[in-house]
């Protein structure tokens, strides 16, 4: 909203009102409210939620301190949330399609989130929204925003190509196919980012080549299905990840800054020429998004780092995991994810090993038997005597090196 009003301001010549088209100022403020919006507000709301006492109901599992974060007021996530969208309403283009599918997954995932905490309060037990209604709302996201990134005529990549004189078009990869002029197109595209390959191309397209020609033509249900499982895994991942003070919060926010930097690198033309990644026009507009989105993280870890005064949720651990992958998929880096994003990829996997083991062996043996002292992994290091803030701070470490990686990932293939 501010944009629209300082873009007039500068049309009336008003001076300084100008500062408002550079990205990396408006980036720069949404960081700032969101820090005030988060730590100012967090206290009002921490207050309120203890005044309806709405707090986490713990089930004794016989960790370390476990049972004394008992009454703790959870639904945090309304903070991280509040966090988000008033910096972005405020400094964003509104009228940028990603900033609004972004917004629109914001609302979404905090809306479930919120139900299954709302749920969990209301029945005072560790049971809320059922899971099927959980992965039915995620799939619904996943399809709408599948749907919009392939159908909609503002979502374009562009490309160099060669002109030629029977008006067809060859496109430019390294220079080094093109004798003709060159000149810049906007089209539609399912390709994507591998990392490690120099050529580091793939289209969606690719996984259904036995169809032949056709296969561009069903190549965006393939997309929307790649885009409902990448939303899913990675919005439940993080909800696996919050199980200790400021482990998910502290970790999201190191991943949401490598996105921003992916996020303007791909939505400069000179950068995403210079590193030969595909350039998404306007996606540099989500650089504002995001920075709210680090901005609310590092807020409500003044709140969530141990010992926690506030827990994020539901509420807020599906909303930050779903904007991790919805943001991955708009800027076609999701197949960076599993490096990425490898602390909710352990979690996650350490969950299902567990199940699977236990359930396999007692099957096989009559006794179920189990690979982990207890799962998601960081309760692991709990049973083994860790610490928790040793472990949550040895996790962030991780998360940092892979971002490290994720982002060298650039210049490294």
């Amino acid at each position: 909203m501010l944009y629209y009003l300082f873009d007039y301001l500068h049309e009336l010549g008003v001076p300084g009102a100008g500062v408002f088209e550079y990205i990396t100022f408006r980036a720069a403020m949404a960081t700032i409210t969101s820090l005030i919006v988060s730590i100012f507000f967090g206290k009002k709301i921490i207050r309120l939620l203890q005044k309806r006492q709405i707090g986490e109901e713990i089930r004794d599992l016989g960790l370390e301190d476990q049972m004394k974060k008992k009454g703790t007021p959870t639904m945090g996530g309304l903070i991280i949330i509040a966090a988000i969208i008033i910096p972005t309403l405020l400094f964003a283009k509104l009228d940028n399609i990603y900033v609004l599918l972004m917004l629109i997954t914001t609302v979404w995932l905090g809306t479930i989130g919120f139900l299954d905490d709302y749920l969990k309060i209301k029945n005072k037990n560790k049971v809320g929204l059922k899971g099927k209604y959980k992965i039915i709302g995620q799939i619904a996201l996943g399809f709408i925003v599948g749907g919009i990134l392939y159908f909609s005529d503002d979502v374009v990549i562009r490309t160099k190509v060669c002109g030629t004189t029977n008006q067809t078009v060859v496109e430019v990869v390294d220079n080094q196919n093109c004798s003709e002029f060159v000149e810049y197109v906007d089209i539609k595209s399912t390709k994507t980012t591998i990392p490690f390959f120099k050529n580091n191309e793939f289209d969606y397209a690719m996984l259904v080549w036995f169809l032949g020609e056709n296969a561009e033509k069903v190549a965006w249900l393939v997309f929307i299905i790649v885009t409902i499982l990448i939303v899913t895994a990675v919005s439940n991942g993080a909800n696996l990840t919050d199980g200790l003070d400021g482990l998910a919060t502290g970790s999201s926010a190191i991943i949401g800054a490598t996105l921003g930097i992916l996020a303007y690198v791909s939505g400069n033309r000179i950068a995403a020429e210079y590193l030969h990644i595909l350039y998404i026009p306007n996606t540099g507009e989500l650089v504002i998004f995001m920075a709210a989105f680090i901005g609310a993280a590092i807020g409500f870890l003044w709140y969530n780092s141990f010992p926690a005064q506030i827990f994020m949720g539901d509420t807020g651990s599906l909303t930050i995991g779903g904007i991790i992958a919805v943001f991955a998929i708009i800027i076609k880096k999701e197949l960076l994810i599993p490096i990425l994003c490898g602390v909710f990829l352990a979690e996650s996997l350490s969950v299902m090993i567990q199940v699977s083991y236990f359930k396999y062996t007692k099957r096989k043996y009559g006794e179920g038997r189990r690979v982990f002292l207890m799962a998601p992994l960081h309760h692991h290091y709990q049973k083994k005597g860790f610490p928790e803030p040793k472990i949550v701070t040895r996790f962030w470490i991780i998360s940092l090196m892979l971002a490290v990686i994720s982002i060298i990932t650039l210049k490294l293939r």
